[in-house]
């Protein structure tokens, strides 16, 4: 098993660098960079991965893909256990240059899992373990499991993002967040549409959505995650139908058969 104890990322002789770490609920982790491509992977447990743009849910059965240089952040939704690649620049150049939320089947799983256990792989072994995960990475389907941010420069706009994808229950009002973001109400819903190009109500219901979607791809109940997200099972189902199309129970069905293909 790899240590828990950041690669040396100077070394560029090897393809990939891997890391097996523990996060526990609540944990943030500062942004940061790195000059190597990075996919995390969850084992077990969900995480919101925070970039300048954007905040990406990743449940399990799923993983991000980040391209050299990309700053970013993660916040720990619950225990995580994570497996991380890092890729040389040279191998994270064959790959996407914009980060991607990927679904991880069985087959990519198992290549994730491996290259972070190997010790002292035979070196023919080794090349042809990591030149199958990079086919699977560049086949993988890609996620929409994606919420836009604010640049940094209005913190409290980004505060109240963060607090809402932390709690994105209806039970906590506008009015509630923009207390605790220290602006007012007429301020935050014009920080929202000049930022975000959309207004508070919208963006919460992206976030609850991808709370929402993350959540039954982990088997969640959906009366527990509506209850959890401020509705009733039945508005919950109404709201999730009319935004994505399909009934939460579909959902789940149908990303639960992808994830075991």
């Amino acid at each position: 098993m790899a240590l828990a104890t950041p690669p040396d990322l100077s070394d560029t002789d090897v393809p990939v660098q891997p890391l097996a770490r523990t996060y526990p609920r609540g944990l943030f982790i500062e942004p940061h960079q790195h000059v190597w491509g990075q996919l995390l992977y969850a084992m077990s447990g969900v995480m919101w991965v925070e970039t300048p743009n954007e905040a990406l849910v990743v449940p399990p059965q799923r993983a991000v893909w980040l391209p050299p240089g990309v700053p970013h952040g993660i916040r720990v939704v619950s225990d995580l256990q994570m497996r991380n690649i890092y890729l040389r620049p040279s191998l994270a150049a064959t790959l996407d240059s914009q980060v991607q939320v990927l679904q991880v089947d069985n087959l990519l799983r198992e290549l994730i899992v491996r290259l972070v256990e190997q010790d002292q792989p035979q070196p023919e072994y080794y090349e042809a373990l990591v030149g199958l995960a990079l086919l699977e990475l560049r086949r993988a389907r890609r996620s929409q499991l994606k919420i836009p941010l604010p640049d940094g420069g209005e913190r409290r706009l980004m505060n109240l993002c963060q607090a809402v994808m932390a709690a994105p229950s209806l039970a906590i009002s506008f009015e509630q967040h923009a207390d605790a973001a220290g602006a007012s109400v007429r301020t935050l819903a014009r920080l929202f549409k000049d930022g975000l190009g959309m207004g508070f109500a919208q963006w919460r219901r992206q976030v609850q959505l991808a709370t929402a979607a993350a959540e039954l791809i982990q088997g969640v109940p959906i009366g527990s995650i509506a209850r959890a997200l401020g509705y009733s099972p039945s508005s919950f189902s109404d709201m999730f139908r009319r935004e994505l199309g399909v009934a939460p129970s579909q959902y789940g069905a149908e990303q639960g058969l992808r994830a075991a293909r």
